[in-house]
């Protein structure tokens, strides 16, 4: 039987019409890794002779989930279930949250949604291999296809420092991994091992994937103790269209938007909007909401992650016996 590991797979027992995936671009690739990264050839050829193209890949990553309306994209996250499920990994893991909290500055309640929106609090980490799904988009995908060879490049230096078996790691259709669904330079920059046992793994341990998100997140500008997400009244005659730039809190008292609550007022914020059964929501979005775009590129991923969190935060506190 052949072994499906890259560093152990024989040469000899690789028929020379084994090519699994033949896409313009990976023999300049291994070149690449070979002069830059010191990898062994042979072991690269094998690697890729494995890997598959897979056209659901193409087709997730062309999909984009913000096409949903906005309560469809919200109600897939902040609900129930996700609520309840929330609650429980919360209590088991308690400690290591309080702890990545009191060091990053980072709230608990954040940590855990970042985490619930992205996989379910790592019931749902990916079910591609990650291999094929990013050799995929690092060659067939031309949109993006510079950032993805990068990741390529990112995931098999990974692979070597935590000794990965390429054929069988998982990801989602982009390649993130884990857990906390870190990109694999993500991983490499960011992770940290946060139970001390003298390995980073983010597909497996929870506590390593709850120090490293709130490393993420200080990393990209989190900052302690300020606000994330203010829901906001605007006059009729605002004219938000000509404000959609950052402003002071106080600027946008003066063009008749108010804070739902007291907000300092040389706070800086974006102006965001969600469309809701009866209109359109107003919201103030801050700094701490934009790090959180950094780890997806939406307003309606940072403000499901920001609301979740809210869920969590009180209904954890009702549990505990005190209010909201």
């Amino acid at each position: 039987m052949i072994i499906r590991r890259f560093f152990f797979l024989p040469l000899l027992f690789i028929p020379l019409h084994a090519l699994a995936v033949e896409l313009p671009g990976i023999p300049q690739f291994i070149d690449e890794m070979v002069s830059k990264h010191q990898f062994k050839r042979e072991e690269l050829v094998q690697v890729f002779q494995h890997a598959q193209r897979h056209q659901a890949v193409i087709d997730a990553i062309s999909k984009s989930a913000t096409l949903k309306p906005w309560t469809e994209y919200r109600d897939a996250f902040v609900n129930p279930q996700r609520i309840t499920v929330g609650l429980q990994f919360w209590q088991l893991y308690a400690e290591p949250l309080q702890r990545a909290e009191q060091q990053y500055g980072v709230p608990q309640e954040i940590i855990v949604a970042l985490i619930g929106v992205e996989t379910r609090y790592g019931l749902n980490a990916g079910r591609y291999i990650t291999l094929d799904a990013l050799t995929t988009l690092a060659f067939d995908y031309p949109r993006r296809a510079d950032f993805f060879r990068s990741e390529l490049e990112q995931y098999l230096l990974l692979a070597r420092e935590q000794k990965f078996d390429l054929l069988s790691v998982q990801s989602s259709y982009a390649g993130a991994l884990g857990i906390p669904q870190f990109m694999p330079g993500s991983y490499r920059k960011y992770a940290v091992d946060f139970d001390g046992d003298g390995k980073i793994d983010l597909l497996h341990d929870p506590v390593d994937a709850i120090g490293s998100v709130a490393n993420y997140l200080k990393q990209y500008g989190w900052l302690n103790g300020e606000p994330v997400s203010v829901r906001a009244g605007v006059s009729e005659d605002n004219c938000v269209g000509s404000l959609a730039q950052a402003h002071s809190v106080a600027e946008w008292k003066e063009a008749g938007v108010k804070p739902g609550k007291e907000v300092a007022a040389d706070q800086t914020a974006r102006l965001v909007d969600f469309t809701v059964a009866d209109g359109k929501e107003f919201w103030l979005a801050f700094n701490n909401f934009d790090v959180i775009t950094r780890y997806n590129n939406s307003d309606f991923y940072a403000m499901s992650v920001y609301q979740l969190g809210e869920a969590l935060r009180d209904a954890r506190q009702v549990m505990s016996g005190m209010h909201p």
